[in-house]
């Protein structure tokens, strides 16, 4: 005879035991502990307003259930990988405490739905988590933004010197992307926290069940309206792996920066010693480790993301056992993504930057070049003229081993008569970023008016 199962009714064979470890998920699925009490409390609660079980029996299931919560919190509830999963060691564990109330708690339901609610709840509380952590970073970035509207350096495009911009502003950029990160699971959120109980296995059941209210007390955004998708949908833990996979590669974009800066040919900025390692033989060495490896995980996280893509690809309606692969991707990605942006928001809080080291290298690469064709144009040379003339200035300058505005008057009159002693203000690199002022751009009024909506934002 077999051993008892809770769906083992019809079966005479014994599991075999490597089918037994195969088919497992308790081992990684018992972190939604939390989110597989709150469901059941909410549904049995719900069974008894409709009448399906008495409310007697309802309120040993939310007690015994909330006996559950501390045995598995203190450490004291043991875990049974023959029973499967998290809903199944939970459910018989009530049953031992309850008796026959404990037996009806999953009236009207299949593990079916029940696992969709469960999943449902534990990625959108990771997500807002992570929502916290950006607001987190974001607040950082305004910190060190706040300190660096007027420090100057370097602005790049194909990693080539090309204008100067605020250090606030470039800081800010990496502000804004995260913003967009935070606003994006705000929605996945809202396709996430959606109630998928009443579909049963996939369709529906014949008692009268009220989803509607174990979403309002689970504070859930609605219900699914097809029960076939409700069971099979995991569109959200897709999404939501896609918003985390934006949010690492938006830190690997900043860990890039920081691996170069901290590079001493660039030298821009001083590395945190909490946040970086040293060498087993080189004793000078200060390594980047910390952006390094976190730049290095986002695959990780794109690896989890085209995990579940691959598995949802060719599944048949409805339900099959293969969403249970759906878990381990996206809790893995979740720690990634949490622990990143963690490690981000303390490294941005110690981080120093090597203000003179910028200003210095600010003198190398004509990134003043735009400012001189601008100034030309205002002396109503047509631009693609002010661009030549412009570009003989630099050869010229290149050629005598100056900064374009060491060269002398003679010099620049050389390229262009119409050019005058006046040509020396608008050179001046902090009168080329003051300049812009139009919204978004690098100068000080700009960038002081993003820091000012960021921090209303944040506030």
């Amino acid at each position: 005879m077999a051993e008892k199962k809770m769906w083992g009714g019809r079966f005479r064979q014994k599991t075999a035991a490597l089918v037994e470890e195969y088919t497992q998920s308790v081992s990684y699925d018992r972190l939604m502990y939390r989110q597989d009490i709150a469901g059941s409390k909410a549904h049995a609660r719900m069974l008894a307003r409709q009448g399906v079980i008495s409310q007697d029996d309802a309120d040993k299931i939310v007690s015994g259930l909330a006996q559950i919560q501390e045995e598995i919190e203190s450490g004291n509830f043991v875990w049974r990988r023959e029973m499967e999963d998290v809903h199944m060691n939970i459910e018989s564990r009530l049953s031992e405490l309850v008796g026959d109330a404990g037996k009806r708690l999953h009236t009207g339901r299949s593990r079916n739905d029940q696992v969709a609610l469960d999943f449902r709840l534990y990625v959108s509380d990771a997500i807002r988590e992570w929502q916290e952590q950006i607001r987190a970073v974001i607040a950082e970035l305004v910190k060190q933004a706040e300190h660096h509207v007027d420090t100057l350096l370097p602005g790049c495009t194909h990693m080539q010197p090309a204008q100067p911009v605020s250090l606030g502003h470039h800081l800010l950029a990496y502000a804004w992307m995260l913003r967009r990160d935070y606003d994006r699971i705000a929605d996945c959120d809202k396709r996430t926290r959606v109630c998928p109980l009443g579909a049963a296995a996939l369709a529906g059941t014949t008692y009268p069940l009220d989803p509607a209210s174990v979403a309002e007390e689970l504070g859930m955004f609605g219900t699914f309206r097809n029960s076939m998708d409700a069971v099979s949908d995991r569109d959200f833990a897709l999404e939501s792996m896609f918003c985390g996979s934006l949010i690492m590669a938006h830190l690997s974009r900043f860990c890039e920066e920081l691996i170069i800066w901290a590079n001493p040919n660039f030298g821009y900025i001083y590395l945190p010693d909490a946040y970086a390692t040293g060498s087993s033989i080189m004793p000078q060495k200060k390594n980047p480790d910390v952006a390094e490896i976190m730049r290095g995980k986002v695959g990780r996280v794109y690896g989890a993301l085209t995990t579940l893509l691959t598995t949802v690809k060719g599944l048949p309606m409805t339900y099959n056992r293969d969403l249970q692969e759906d878990k381990e991707p996206f809790m893995d990605a979740d720690k990634t993504v949490s622990n990143s942006l963690a490690l981000m928001a303390g490294m941005l809080s110690e981080l120093r930057f090597n203000t003179q080291r910028m200003a210095m290298v600010m003198r190398s690469g004509f990134l003043n070049a735009t400012e001189l064709a601008d100034y030309l144009v205002g002396k109503g040379v047509p631009f693609r003229e002010a661009h030549h003339i412009t570009g003989a200035a630099v050869a010229l300058a290149e050629d005598k081993g100056k900064a374009l505005e060491d060269l002398s008057l003679d010099e620049f009159r050389s390229v262009s008569e119409l050019i005058t002693d006046d040509v020396y203000t608008v050179l001046a690199y902090e009168t080329a970023v003051a300049r812009r002022k139009t919204q978004g751009g690098t100068g000080p009024d700009s960038v002081r008016a993003q820091l000012a909506e960021l921090a209303a934002w944040l506030a």
